[in-house]
């Protein structure tokens, strides 16, 4: 069941099954079309080509295997389009850099509309299963060592995902919080964050020289930092780590992404890439709703 967007629950799973409601699919796949190539019909020698699946048909199947995890069989069935067709279709539209223009343009949306706030940022990683294995996947260290892959994600304030990084779910968090800043740099935000906030596992001489050569003066490791008062007592500042910790939960409950079967690095990424879109899609809906609750 999909359930109606509504602006006054904020504990809808917004990374699930409301990327299936017709809003929300509408909003995206306007946003897809503008970015997917026009078709170059090749002509047969006996003049007897199949009619072309449209692009929406495929993009409705990839979509249902993103939000449900089913196979490429299942989803072609649904989407009447074909497990080979959809395959297909989605290799065109990944060489042709689709999905990664898709959140670009999702992102600076909700930029232009909302206001990306980069006071507090945080950056943790997500582990999930690989069972088929494949590039950018290695043993799982908290799955009893099977085959995993893992993100490691860097959030506004709001939870809003800025920059993220792929790899074989055995990579430590801090080796892949440079490439993961790498990518928030890319959107030229990096130098607008005020406080990073980190686990503890990230707090280490390696991470504190990476943190102070990018520029950012105010690096927080823990849920909870000290604090003095102007009356010598102690308090507690809590760290803003749970926006991250949400989305990731949002995005685990994409089927796909916790269970993914892609082989390449560059699939996944166009998988995370599309999930980052709806989220912020599903958002911006609710922003425009706000009034009619």
């Amino acid at each position: 069941m999909i359930r109606v967007l509504s602006n006054n629950d904020d504990t809808v799973e917004v990374g699930s099954m409301l990327a299936l409601h017709p809003r929300v699919v509408e909003a995206v796949w306007q946003a897809v079309e503008a970015f997917i190539p026009p078709h170059v019909a090749r002509s047969h020698p006996l003049g007897c080509h199949r009619r072309r699946i449209s692009d929406r048909v495929c993009f409705e199947g990839i979509l249902r295997r993103l939000v449900t995890g089913c196979s490429w069989d299942v989803a072609g069935r649904i989407s009447q389009a074909g497990e080979t067709t959809l395959r297909r279709r989605r290799d065109e539209w990944v060489a042709a850099g689709v999905f990664d223009r898709l959140v670009e343009h999702a992102l600076a949306a909700y930029d232009r509309i909302i206001g990306l706030d980069l006071s507090e940022v945080a950056v943790d990683g997500s582990q999930h299963k690989a069972p088929f294995g494949g590039e950018g996947t290695g043993p799982n260290p908290v799955d009893r060592g099977k085959c995993g892959w893992k993100w490691s994600m860097a959030t506004d304030r709001a939870g809003i995902p800025i920059g993220w990084e792929v790899a074989g779910a055995n990579r430590n968090d801090c080796v892949l919080l440079d490439p993961t800043l790498d990518g928030v740099d890319g959107r030229g935000l990096l130098t607008e964050i005020d406080t990073l906030h980190l686990d503890r596992g990230y707090d280490n001489g390696v991470v504190h020289d990476l943190v102070a050569r990018l520029g950012i003066d105010d690096l927080i490791c823990s849920k909870r930092r000290p604090s003095g008062t102007a009356t010598g007592k102690k308090t507690v500042a809590l760290g803003m780590r749970w926006p991250v910790e949400r989305t990731n939960s949002w995005l685990s409950n994409f089927g796909q992404l916790r269970r993914t079967t892609d082989r390449f690095i560059h699939q996944r990424l166009a998988q995370f890439a599309l999930a980052v879109a709806l989220i912020i899609t599903v958002k911006l809906i609710k922003w425009a709703d706000r009034w009619n609750a």
